[in-house]
């Protein structure tokens, strides 16, 4: 039979490292804190990714919350994504109480409430910094991933930016994309085709009811000017911590193909403009992703794809993902196998499918020689979890059932003066806030086609002036009326008749009179 002395030595080999590491708990044996077995977590290994997972209310939100504050007091910037909407309560001081104090006295760490550096963003109308990319900026490539477009589909999108790029014309914003596409499937089809190749009519027609589908979900908000600088989620307040992001995205449930065309815009920015840096002493950026299993449930292909892509290449340019879901079995196993720390709340058993998906979980993890993992997934309490991570050489360390820090910050939302008193401070929202329409495609073929139509009406105009000037010029008389002729060559024949029938030249008829 293990001994506690046993256990505790397990902890302190596995989880004591040589650089900078922050503590998130103490473990647990035999149903008891266990004084000295100190959950740590070494910051050079958390751009190794990571999962937190658990059932509702077990707290996992809680344990992403008290994860942020630990990486900004050690200055590394934070990115969440809030869908419930109730992490904004960061950005203040938490509110001591006996739970509390009962739990920090068992784990041995000092709490003081406290508020930390926040900055609230948003993909809509909502408050804070507004989010924004242009089509530009997307690229033909991933604008057709968005889309959902096949390859002759996504060449004729990759014709459209070539057009634009070849007659210098910003492509900023959704009815800019709009504008080119029905312009090179009407006016301007001829000169496509003459200069970049045949446009099928079905194809824009496809692409344009696609393009419309993204509108309806609220891209139009998201696509235009001022594009956001990947460089403002790396700030550091005046303090030293970490600036915490969090981007409130509570009404994306309704709107899947937004959030995955922004996901895949932010992705793909961070990877083309953060620099290799091989192994830091602790992370540039950690992007958490709060109820990841919304995103996966909803999300597309080319999402997918672009997800496991850069899960897999994106950790040397020492940005850290992580993913809060109900249930590790949410995570596609291709992203899952990439995720080096494991933080599993509690999992409900009611009925047979959730025995067998419990099982599975438990299977996730390191042999344990402490714990039978799959019965105690099912008894672990509010605020504790299952712990395993990668040691600095990228060993996995043994799994700890771990009491979890309570986080210093508010564990509830700010009031709506809150947020307000907190916008208004905000450099960012000054920054990015302001309404830009610079002159790009819509305006530019706009202003073209008015000028062709204005072009083709005085040409219209030109032509019938040359032609009044020509009737002018020869106006008939009245005997140059083709009628009045034919009248006089009538009474002419007429009388002609009559004369040469007088002298008896006439026709037959005179000629019998002659004889």
């Amino acid at each position: 039979m293990i001994s506690t002395e046993q256990f505790l030595q397990a902890v302190n080999n596995g989880y004591s490292f040589k650089g900078e590491h922050v503590k998130i708990g103490a473990g647990v044996f035999n149903g008891n804190v266990v004084s000295g077995a100190d959950i740590f977590i070494p910051l050079k290994t958390m751009n190794r990714h990571g999962l937190i997972a658990g059932a509702t209310g077990t707290g996992k939100t809680k344990t992403l919350q008290m994860l942020s504050e630990c990486l900004s007091n050690n200055s590394v910037p934070v990115l969440l994504m809030d869908i419930k909407g109730d992490l904004s309560g960061i950005a203040a001081a938490g509110t001591p109480n006996d739970k509390i104090n009962e739990r920090v006295a068992k784990i041995g760490i000092n709490w003081k409430p406290d508020a930390y550096p926040v900055e609230l963003m948003t993909l809509n109308n909502g408050k804070g910094v507004k989010l924004r990319a242009t089509v530009s900026e997307f690229g033909p490539v991933l604008l057709s991933k968005i889309l959902g477009l096949n390859d002759t589909q996504g060449g004729l999108v990759a014709m459209i930016f070539k057009y634009c790029d070849d007659t210098a014309m910003p492509l900023l914003d959704l009815k800019d994309f709009i504008k080119v596409l029905q312009f090179i499937g009407a006016e301007g089809k001829a000169e496509m085709e003459k200069n970049y190749g045949k446009i099928s009519t079905t194809s824009t027609g496809t692409i344009l009811r696609k393009v419309i589908e993204l509108q309806q979900q609220g891209a139009d908000t998201f696509f235009g000017e001022k594009s956001f600088e990947i460089d403002d989620l790396m700030r550091i307040s005046d303090d030293g911590r970490g600036i915490i992001n969090i981007l409130r995205v509570t009404d994306m449930q309704d709107k899947p193909k937004l959030f995955s065309t922004f996901m895949l815009q932010l992705l793909a920015e961070l990877y083309a403009t953060c620099p290799e840096e091989g192994d830091l002493d602790k992370p540039k950026l950690i992007l958490f992703i709060d109820e990841a299993h919304l995103i996966f449930q909803e999300a597309s292909d080319a999402l997918l794809q672009q997800l496991e892509t850069v899960v897999k290449l994106i950790r040397s340019k020492g940005v850290g993902i992580f993913f809060c879901t109900q249930n590790p079995q949410d995570i596609p196993a291709s992203i899952l196998s990439q995720l080096g720390l494991k933080i599993q709340h509690a999992l409900r058993a009611f009925t047979a499918a959730d025995r067998k998906t419990i099982k599975q979980a438990a299977e996730n993890f390191p042999v344990s020689t402490f714990y039978q993992t799959d019965e105690l997934l099912t008894q672990l309490g509010i605020g504790e979890a299952l712990v395993t991570l990668l040691n600095e050489k990228g060993i996995p360390t043994p799994l700890i059932h771990t009491m979890l820090n309570p986080p210093q910050s508010r564990m509830d939302i700010l009031s709506e003066d809150e947020i307000d008193t907190l916008t208004d401070k905000s450099k960012m929202v000054a920054k990015y806030n302001q309404v830009i329409d610079t002159e790009s495609a819509y305006e530019m073929l706009t202003a073209k086609l008015e000028a062709a139509q204005e072009k083709s009406m005085k040409q219209a105009e030109e032509v019938a002036e040359e032609k009044a000037e020509k009737v002018a010029k020869k106006e008939p008389g009245f005997f140059d009326n083709p009628v009045v002729k034919q009248v006089g060559r009538t009474a002419a024949s007429i009388i002609t008749r009559s004369l040469l029938g007088a002298l008896g030249l006439g026709g037959r008829a005179s000629g019998r009179r002659t004889r």
